[in-house]
């Protein structure tokens, strides 16, 4: 019995274009909820038949390289040039015996693309997607339209391209110029490049619409859920309250089984709501002592856990706290902080705020706190 072939992909990441807009390079800006490159990563990594990914990053954006290591990829430095960042990346491939070489900028490759070219290099040396013109196509002059070019055989090329990783890298080693993309340099070393279906979603960015675009396409396919938490603590004996991980001194403590920290134990409900998968009190029961006094950062991170293993990303968290004392607005910035590193999100995507009740209720006769919470989810 045959063995399966190693197949790698390379992301070519090296680049600096900036005709999308922005302060950044295209394939660092942000796209739903995570940056562009991220998206295109994970198309490859979610991929059954790909055994290792290799990442081609600009010298001046190695500071990505640490997050990008610990999620399973391997670094290559970018080159003068998209061929020489595609020999660099080669180099780095190992054992492999195939690889898919795939532009950073394409985040909503699928997996019916990838898979066509994978099965088609099976029986030949090279396959790359491609889209058959339909338009009408204009030969321009002095911004007039001079003559009509002939679409019969004219395709749209994509990525990935695939190729054996023997015959590519030969191909580069001898390929003198400059190259519009690898199946160029494949053509020029005299190999057969099948033809295999693209799509129309496989977009590259290239203009500032494309990311609007981009969005579109991906949030067909992504899984968005909302989750809402709801909480009461009653005030008890205490010199102070931990509310989201920050201690504040107070006249009174909060009564509940763990430290009560009545604003963490709100944003694990949200996430438990937002998987569907029940409350704290469920895979925290008080009636199990193990829990009495425990931390409540235990619990926020179990749910974290459980919402990545399940392949989500959480994208916000918005975190609202109803009581007339202590005031909350002084210590925001330090529980906002405390949360993110909790959670493991930006900043600026976990907001902390305070309300009163306007002396209504329990919380307006200051017998406790009641917290509200909203958190996102993300899977892609």
């Amino acid at each position: 019995m045959l063995s399966q072939p190693k197949i790698a992909a390379l992301i070519v990441a090296a680049g600096r274009g900036t005709r999308a807009g922005g302060s950044t390079p295209k394939q660092w800006q942000p796209l739903c909820g995570k940056r562009v490159i991220d998206h295109t990563i994970a198309a490859f990594q979610d991929h059954p038949s790909v055994d290792r990914l290799i990442v081609v990053l600009n010298e001046a954006d190695m500071a990505h390289a640490q997050e990008l290591t610990d999620k399973g990829c391997i670094i290559a430095t970018g080159g003068v040039d998209r061929a020489a960042s595609v020999r660099n990346g080669l180099a780095a491939l190992g054992d492999a015996d195939q690889v898919l070489i795939h532009d950073a900028a394409r985040p909503c490759v699928s997996a019916e693309v990838i898979d066509h070219v994978i099965a088609a290099l099976q029986s030949g040396p090279a396959a790359a997607p491609g889209i058959a013109v339909t338009d009408a196509l204009w030969v321009a002059e002095n911004g007039t339209v001079a003559g009509i070019q002939d679409r019969t055989a004219l395709y749209a090329a994509q990525t990935p391209q695939g190729f054996d990783v023997a015959a590519i890298r030969a191909a580069h080693a001898r390929y003198d110029g400059v190259a519009a993309d690898d199946v160029e340099v494949a053509r020029a070393a005299g190999m057969a490049v099948a033809i295999t279906p693209g799509s129309i979603d496989n977009l590259k960015i290239t203009l500032p619409g494309d990311l609007t675009r981009a969005q579109r396409i991906l949030e067909q396919t992504m899984d968005i859920r909302t989750g809402n938490g709801f909480d009461v603590h009653a005030f008890g004996p205490g010199d102070h309250v931990t509310l989201c991980g920050v201690a504040i001194p107070h006249s009174h403590g909060l009564v509940g089984h763990s430290d009560a920290d009545v604003g963490m134990h709100t944003v694990t409900d949200a996430i438990y709501g937002a998987l569907a998968m029940g409350d704290i009190g469920q895979h925290f029961p008080p009636s199990d002592p193990q829990w009495k006094g425990a931390q409540s950062h235990i619990f926020l991170s179990h749910a974290v856990g459980l919402a990545r293993a399940q392949g989500f990303e959480l994208t916000h968290v918005d975190c609202t706290l109803i009581c007339e004392y202590p005031k909350v607005g002084p210590h925001a910035a330090e529980m906002r902080k405390v949360m993110a590193s909790i959670l493991a999100i930006d900043l600026a995507r976990v907001s902390v705020k305070a309300t009163t009740s306007e002396r209504l209720g329990f919380t307006g006769r200051g017998e406790g706190i009641a917290c509200m919470a909203t958190a996102t989810l993300v899977k892609s």
